[in-house]
């Protein structure tokens, strides 16, 4: 049975209830967060909010923009999804997940603002945690938030919050059958995010997704600037440099986010910055800056785990879909690495005919394929064996695939779903 708002006594009863929710249930439509807004009094955020929209490169771009607003003495949020071992990792405040007793406290917010509502009015598991951040975040003092969308543009969750700039990362097929069919719709739906009359900044895109970005903004009324007009960031280079202010060159190291894509993720990050520290009438400290972009660190993003009597290092990546196992393939070209063996899947809705190729091009060694107990959205390990070929085997569940893989030596990689990371990293290590 659904909990009610008056059952959240701990955060035990509140993670079931999330769990009741179903993870995966989507219904993209405004209705619902406005209400739980208003129900708060939140229709208009008390801080400066930053909208990251894209289809792959979020979470990073994210992470470096509020590791930046951070550095700056500002108390900032950031809701990110999904998350890997805890719920709590999707809402931190300066870079940390918040108390259980403040959680608890935030849903119970939320789902009172919507008690009127009835069954009708029920948040999904998505606009639950938004709306909680929303509310955390303000609890907080948060000066500055950064949210990541979830799907799409128009009709996320996230869409509906007051936000003072969008960011676009790069955008690409994924989720074609909930937003597509085609790139220009997919394109034209996280296009819907732009506020009228307001401002975004994009980063690299294909020809045909910045014609429909461009056409959107004219549409609305946003001005839309390339990131390299504000920013760059050259992973060869020991400056990244702010193009507003006359020549503000900050020293940085190399990204601790490893891969060429993390480059043009930083610059667009350190362009959203840019216009931040205006809208807040901030100077950019170069030492700040360059200590954010170092240091910012988020797991199943080329993340070498080492674990104990395993012989190969474990170099896991959240690539997805056919444009984040593209970016991967060049990431391990540049980086050197050559991986021995492969552990990969893919949710069912996923263009499996489509990303197998690229999959089984990222090693010339045994490719394992677990079953995903317990995702409901999860591909049974059979139908992507057969799209991957001879060097694919089954195997029961993510414990299995690492028994499998044991004796390999040099880098095993693993990929293909962040639930697939987020399982492995809660399977046993013996």
């Amino acid at each position: 049975m659904t909990a009610s708002p008056s059952d959240f006594t701990d955060f035990a009863t509140l993670a079931a209830y999330l769990d009741s929710l179903g993870l995966f249930h989507m219904d993209l439509t405004p209705d619902r967060m406005q209400a739980a807004l208003a129900g708060m009094r939140l229709t208009t955020l008390p801080h400066l909010a930053v909208q990251v929209v894209g289809t792959n490169g979020k979470g990073s771009t994210a992470a470096f923009l509020a590791a930046m607003l951070a550095a700056h003495g500002l108390p900032t949020g950031l809701y990110l999804s999904p998350h890997f071992v805890d719920v709590r990792e999707r809402i931190l405040m300066n870079g940390r997940m918040l108390d259980p007793a403040e959680w608890v406290a935030a849903a119970n917010a939320v789902l009172g603002a919507t008690r009127g509502g009835g069954e009708k009015g029920k948040l999904t598991y998505f606009e639950l945690l938004t709306a909680m951040a929303v509310r955390l975040f303000t609890d907080q003092g948060a000066e500055a938030a950064v949210y990541e969308a979830g799907l799409g543009g128009a009709g996320d969750a996230t869409t509906v919050l007051s936000r003072d700039l969008v960011l676009f990362t790069p955008i690409g097929m994924d989720h074609a059958a909930v937003i597509g069919p085609t790139l220009a719709d997919i394109t034209r739906d996280k296009a819907g995010a732009m506020v009228p009359g307001g401002v975004a900044i994009t980063g690299p895109q294909s020809t045909e997704v910045m014609r429909v970005l461009r056409e959107e903004a004219t549409t609305r009324g946003t001005r839309l600037y390339l990131a390299g007009e504000l920013a760059h960031h050259d992973a060869g280079s020991r400056h990244a440099v702010l193009k507003r202010r006359p020549r503000l060159e900050i020293p940085t190291a190399r990204l601790r986010l490893a891969g060429p894509h993390q480059s043009d993720n930083a610059t667009l990050a350190l362009a959203g910055f840019s216009l931040c520290a205006d809208l807040l009438g901030i100077a950019p400290d170069p030492d700040a800056v360059s200590r954010a972009l170092t240091e910012t660190f988020l797991p199943g993003r080329l993340h070498l785990l080492k674990l104990p009597d395993m012989a190969p290092g474990l170099l896991l990546d959240c690539a997805h879909n056919p444009p984040a196992l593209a970016a991967l393939t060049e990431a391990l070209a540049s980086l050197r690495i050559a991986p021995t063996g492969l552990i990969f899947t893919c949710l069912g809705d996923k263009d499996l005919a489509a990303i197998a190729p690229l999959a089984a091009r990222l090693t010339t060694g045994p490719i394992y394929v677990p079953e995903l107990p317990g995702v409901s959205r999860a591909r049974p390990a059979a139908e992507v064996v057969a799209a991957l070929g001879d060097r694919a085997k089954a195997v029961a569940d993510p414990a299995a695939a690492l028994d499998a893989v044991r004796r390999l030596e040099g880098t095993v990689l693993v990929c293909g779903s962040m639930y697939l990371l987020a399982a492995l990293f809660a399977a046993p290590q013996n």
